[in-house]
């Protein structure tokens, strides 16, 4: 099992250049979890791809219907405690915080692409790349 964030959740929905790592992420753990604020977050970017013609809507309720079925029974509801320790404890957004304490939480690592939460939180994150050529 391994917690996923907002861009992971993207890179898997919407083309994108890292897109192809992500499927080899997928390929090599498929229990992907992540906080409930995953689905206001993937919304506000097929937000942006709707105003930017990128998607027509019925496109974008399509995806957004296929990456909620893929969370079915995989959202999890995390402690503002801890987000709020996270926040304390690093620049990162509560949003950014709230995947981190989920990780924490259940005691996996967070598979992210975000450059400022694999700095604050590197013991706790790992990054695309080094998830998918690790050998583990």
């Amino acid at each position: 099992m391994i917690a996923v964030d907002t861009n992971i959740i993207c890179y898997r929905w919407m083309a994108s250049p890292a897109s192809a790592a992500v499927e080899k992420a997928l390929a090599k753990d498929a229990d992907w979890i992540a906080p409930l604020l995953w689905r206001s977050e993937f919304r506000n970017v097929l937000a942006g791809a709707l105003r930017n013609k990128v998607i027509t809507l019925e496109g974008a309720a399509a995806v957004m219907e296929q990456a909620e079925a893929s969370f079915l029974g995989r959202e999890y509801l995390v402690s503002s405690r801890a987000v709020l320790r996270l926040v304390g404890a690093s620049q990162c957004s509560a949003y950014d915080c709230e995947f981190v304490a989920l990780a924490q939480e259940q005691g996996i690592p967070l598979l992210t692409a975000d450059r400022q939460i694999l700095r604050a939180f590197p013991k706790l994150t790992i990054s695309l790349d080094k998830f998918v050529t690790s050998r583990t």
